[in-house]
């Protein structure tokens, strides 16, 4: 069990998630990523679409800021919780990409918010501060 941490005034909480899909078919998973950019902008053309969706991090941008995350509509995808067992994957959507489950942490710490950095951000944003409560 967490120790009782109360809120105060300049305290940073820390939401962290971790959200994975695994792709199972390439080609559905390029087309639906060509598909946002072209939903996003109605007068670009497929070759134009093909052209600018060209692998992982393109695709994965162009969903994620259409909608919000990847496999966004997957509702039940928690880690070994009325969860997929390891390994079974989902064949038949139609972004092919098979949700592998999602965690969040909640992490309070005394350093600075991500906004105090200003363009100056740390080396590792994502390192793993202690979590420790101040009197």
């Amino acid at each position: 069990m967490t120790e009782a941490v109360p809120p105060r005034a300049g305290m940073t909480i820390s939401v962290r998630s971790r959200r994975d899909v695994v792709v199972v078919d390439p080609d559905r998973f390029l087309a639906a990523a060509r598909q946002a950019l072209r939903d996003g902008d109605p007068e670009l053309s497929e070759a134009q679409a093909q052209a600018a969706i060209t692998d992982v991090y393109d695709a994965v941008h162009v969903l994620l800021d259409r909608d919000g995350q990847l496999a966004a509509d997957e509702a039940d995808d928690l880690v070994g919780v009325r969860g997929r067992p390891p390994g079974v994957r989902v064949t038949d959507r139609p972004d092919g990409l098979s949700p592998a489950g999602h965690l969040q942490e909640i992490v309070v710490v005394d350093g600075p918010p991500l906004q105090d950095y200003g363009c100056f951000l740390p080396s590792d944003l994502f390192n793993r501060p202690e979590s420790r409560p101040t009197a």
